[in-house]
């Protein structure tokens, strides 16, 4: 197949590209860079050995939409692009509906136009806000306590209006739960402007010394060790799952809802222990209040997933460090070139 990726080279997007190309499709890229490098794009030919097209452009661009999908005869969409800092949401909600929102409205109106009917979209598990049940399944009642996750379930039922309206759509609805690591090359990783708003990136650049320490936010919650618990999944699992979704596609109209994650709650100070041991060293920390609106815990359930797209989260927290460190350090080479 011929997929385009929109927010192509960013986090998620880079992996889910590499793994497309390694599995024979043809990929290309459409982002335009607010929080991701344009050197990612060389790195994933590099990873690949493809010379993957890469256009610059907003997905808020229809009719550039329009010309990438006829040009490159675009058969499916997998739509990243999207702003996806939970605190900047808050701060700047029109910023945010703006560009997720009217984003992806953009580029369903683009898809029609060229005939594209198949789209996975990156969904979150933000959409279900407080849980009131674990694991959560798709099923769980949808209350988003922030504007990002609000915009993530606004598109959830723009999709699934369009196929109400038009049942030869093939939509896929991927809810993330907390996506973490690197590819085993540790040419590409999680990349994030400014100071990231993710706990493994942040335990990294700890690690590394750019920032002086972390603050675990709340350690008095009912948990095995009073931090929070959260489902961390491997990134390379999660492009898997993109893959899982687009081959199911293939073969049913319409659309469905899966949860992306592994089932299997890991708390901040088991996550954190795991990186000191790999990297043999302690990670300076200090406890922080609990942060308005942070969960005791948040894991999913998968079955769904698992049964349906025969898929499954393979990775342990011991690789999601291994491949983040192995990341961090090719990154801290990058960041000295440029010094």
């Amino acid at each position: 197949m011929n997929i385009l990726l929109t927010g192509g080279t960013g986090y998620i997007g880079s992996h889910t590209a590499v793994l497309l190309a390694d599995a024979g499709h043809t990929v290309v890229l459409f982002d335009n860079f607010c929080n991701s490098n344009k050197t990612v794009s060389a790195r994933i030919n590099q990873i690949t050995g493809h010379d993957i097209p890469c256009v610059e452009g907003d997905v808020r661009d229809t009719k550039l939409l329009v010309k990438t999908l006829h040009e490159f005869q675009i058969d499916a969409v997998i739509h990243f692009a999207g702003l996806k800092a939970v605190g900047e949401s808050v701060r700047e909600p029109l910023k945010y509906f703006d560009n997720n929102v009217a984003g992806s409205i953009s580029l369903l109106e683009a898809m029609q136009k060229a005939s594209v009917k198949t789209i996975v979209f990156s969904s979150s598990a933000t959409v279900y806000g407080k849980p009131q049940y674990l694991p959560l399944d798709e099923a769980h009642p949808l209350n988003p306590i922030n504007p990002y996750g609000r915009t993530k379930l606004q598109v959830e039922e723009i999709l699934q209006d369009l196929v109400k309206s038009d049942p030869s759509w093939r939509v896929a609805l991927l809810r993330y739960f907390n996506p973490v690591g690197a590819h085993d090359s540790g040419l590409i990783g999680e990349d994030p402007n400014g100071i990231p708003n993710n706990l493994m990136p942040y335990v990294m650049q700890v690690a590394s010394g750019k920032l002086p320490h972390l603050n675990i936010f709340g350690n008095d919650y009912d948990t095995k060790d009073g931090t929070g618990e959260r489902d961390y999944i491997h990134v390379m699992d999660l492009a898997q799952g993109h893959l899982a979704a687009l081959n199911y596609l293939q073969d049913h109209l319409g659309c469905e809802i899966f949860n992306l994650g592994t089932g299997i709650p890991v708390s901040v100070l088991e996550l954190v222990g795991t990186y000191e041991k790999v990297i043999g060293k302690k990670i300076p920390s200090q406890i922080a209040s609990r942060r308005e609106g942070d969960l005791a815990v948040c894991y999913a359930d998968t079955s769904k997933a698992n049964h349906t797209l025969n898929w499954y989260a393979l990775k342990d927290v011991h690789d999601m460090c291994t491949s983040g460190i192995r990341w961090q350090t090719f990154r801290s080479s990058l960041e000295g070139s440029r010094e």
